[in-house]
């Protein structure tokens, strides 16, 4: 391969709990940032790597999609080797190829998908409720009681399709609140890891796939979904939060840790 600028994008995982989210800012670490400094280690010269979606504070991913013009002599199985080298633990190059001419990670993509984890009681026992969850903490939020999973299922229901969401967030540049949401789901998992499996009570995850989404949108949609689970909120009230357009409308936002940017659709098949 000649030295020469190539163009390459890549399969990003990360753990952000110790992370200003991935877009970078000054004097605080964030994901694009452990990027370019190893991309810096390796290449010798600051390159720009671009990202697919800004995660917030403390949210982690799975399937982040970056790109970049790199001037590399070397196979780019080599390039994302020597990266992940370089890169801290909490943070990896899953796989890395060349990019599509005019391809860029957020202005390409078609949806995103993100996921947010929790775990509630899932039944009322005489039990004392943990005050935490040790092992489930870091990547996902544990509420001591029991939800209703059928009325938070029924009340994300109202959200799908094409619609105005600026009761549930800013956008990330200009003015345009509308989106479309193609999946809005609650479902019960069970975790594969012994360890945490059934503990301390029952795994439930929210699934959201979106052409778009507005800043902090997914928490604020997972903590609208709290309120009714807890009854605090009747379904019908995210309908009617939904068509007001008004942030004052909003339940207060889920915690960032247990959100997953899972994955960046495209039309072109990236092989990522």
């Amino acid at each position: 391969m000649s030295d020469s600028l190539i163009y390459v994008c890549g399969l990003v995982a990360y753990d952000g709990t110790e992370y200003h989210g991935f877009q970078l800012q000054p004097d605080v670490p964030t994901i694009q940032g452990a990027l370019e400094v190893a991309l810096e280690t390796v290449i010798g010269t600051h390159v720009r790597v671009s990202g697919a979606g800004r995660t917030d504070t403390g949210v982690h991913a799975s399937g982040q999609v970056v790109a970049m013009h790199v001037p590399w002599r070397h196979s780019v199985q080599n390039l994302q080797r020597a990266l992940n080298v370089h890169l801290p633990s909490s943070v990896t190059v899953n796989r890395l190829g060349l990019a599509p001419a005019g391809f860029h990670p957020r202005s390409s993509a078609v949806s995103r998908t993100y996921r947010y984890t929790l775990y509630d009681r899932a039944w009322m026992t005489d039990e004392v409720a943990p005050r935490c969850s040790p092992l489930t903490d870091r990547f996902a939020l544990y509420v001591p009681r029991v939800l209703d999973l059928s009325a938070m299922q029924t009340g994300v229901g109202y959200l799908i399709g094409e619609h105005d969401f600026a009761t549930f967030g800013q956008p990330t540049q200009g003015e345009n609140t509308v989106r479309r949401l193609y999946r809005a789901e609650w479902q019960v998992a069970q975790t594969p890891l012994a360890p945490i499996n059934r503990y301390p009570g029952r795994c439930l995850v929210f699934t959201v796939c979106a052409n778009g989404f507005l800043r902090q949108m997914v928490r604020n949609l997972v903590g609208v979904s709290l309120a009714v689970g807890r009854g605090q909120w009747r379904t019908e009230d995210v309908q009617q939060a939904l068509v007001a357009r008004d942030r004052s409308w909003c339940a207060p936002p889920a915690p960032a840790h247990g959100l997953v940017l899972e994955s960046v659709s495209y039309e072109a098949d990236l092989n990522l």
